[in-house]
């Protein structure tokens, strides 16, 4: 009895973590979306009835929430995030540790929307062993629904064939594939030749035979993408590949306007709109920030809600004089003296 009594008081308290009685507002259960999650047959059907597919990279908890709460139907833990996320110049440096770290706070924050990780640079190209343990790790360590992997050497069929004969979705991608820029010589447009437009179908369709559920096809003429989306029964989603995709997908950052360094503003994508001017309203925040605080107008009584009665002070500033802090008691009873009655600091005339 007294265990089980013990348990229930435990309960109670792992259960009531109220706004009220912490200064953060406390932990909340996370909620359910009220949407249905996405699954691949969810993106098949959208597909099937000639509906575009919404896809938009995201790197943490808070880009998460704001793909999640936007109803986008798949979120791209991309390896983008070496660049837009830690500042690096390609794709290559993240590891698949750090990965997993990005998928995992994704996973918290986005609850409704298929979630596909993607396999950086150096964790599947030894063999297809190493890419299906890989595979494996971004879902149960990740969290993730599905996997994305560049290219298609033969190499990079036989790895996506692996994976998906293990039992994990996977979403191919085709044309410009960042983590063959040492190959490619930059981040470079591809199927711009005959030969070149001919690869991307023909790559494109040994994805989709591995059993790919769908193929990402980057920075190629619009044209080119036609062709593959016309050539395959599987979705396929566009970045840079002009508007005849099954789907688009944009990088968070870029669609959202956020990076306005000048070093930020000259590698954009030229095919990328921005659809929100966030950098600047991020920039103008933090200055008026900074000048509330060097003014003194900020933090402002509405923004110091912690109260103490006078008679409380009275006892506070008696304590430090017995402490022998005289200037501090002297400063504790100038803010009472400049706070209502309450205890907060006055409003100003």
């Amino acid at each position: 009895m007294r265990g089980s009594l013990l348990a229930r008081q435990l309960a109670r308290r792992l259960l009531s973590n109220l706004p009220e009685s912490t200064v953060y507002g406390g932990p909340r259960p996370q909620e359910a979306s009220a949407a249905r999650r996405v699954t691949v047959t969810t993106l098949r059907g959208k597909h099937r009835r000639g509906e575009p597919i919404t896809v938009v990279t995201a790197y943490d908890y808070p880009s998460a929430v704001h793909v999640d709460s936007a109803g986008i139907d798949v979120c791209l833990v991309g390896d983008s995030a070496a660049m837009v996320v830690h500042g690096h110049d390609t794709t290559l440096p993240i590891s698949l540790d750090l990965m997993l770290e990005h998928c995992r706070a994704v996973a918290r924050g986005a609850p409704r929307p298929l979630l596909v990780g993607d396999l950086p640079f150096g964790c599947y190209e030894s063999s297809a062993a190493q890419a299906v343990d890989s595979a494996v790790r971004v879902l149960k360590e990740g969290g993730m629904d599905a996997i994305k992997l560049e290219g298609g050497a033969p190499s990079r069929i036989t790895a996506a064939k692996a994976i998906v004969e293990a039992g994990i979705a996977v979403m191919g991608h085709v044309g410009l594939t960042p983590q063959a820029i040492s190959v490619l010589g930059g981040f470079r447009p591809q199927g711009k030749t005959v030969d070149s437009a001919v690869k991307v179908v023909e790559t494109a369709l040994a994805l989709q035979e591995a059993g790919c559920f769908s193929v990402v096809l980057e920075c190629v003429p619009a044209p080119v993408a036609a062709a593959a989306t016309s050539a395959l029964q599987i979705p396929t989603i566009g970045i840079g590949a002009g508007p005849f995709c099954s789907g688009q997908v944009l990088v968070y950052h870029d669609l959202l306007g956020m990076m306005q360094h000048p070093h930020h503003a000259k590698v954009t994508p030229k095919f990328c709109k921005q659809f929100g001017d966030v950098g600047n309203v991020i920039n103008r925040a933090l200055s008026e920030y900074k000048k509330e605080v060097e003014t003194r107008t900020f933090p402002s009584p509405s923004h110091t809600p912690y109260k103490i009665t006078p008679t409380d002070v009275d006892g506070f500033a008696n304590a430090l004089q017995k402490m022998g802090l005289s200037a501090a008691a002297d400063a504790a009873a100038a803010a009472s003296e400049n706070s209502g009655t309450d205890g907060g600091p006055k409003e100003n005339s």
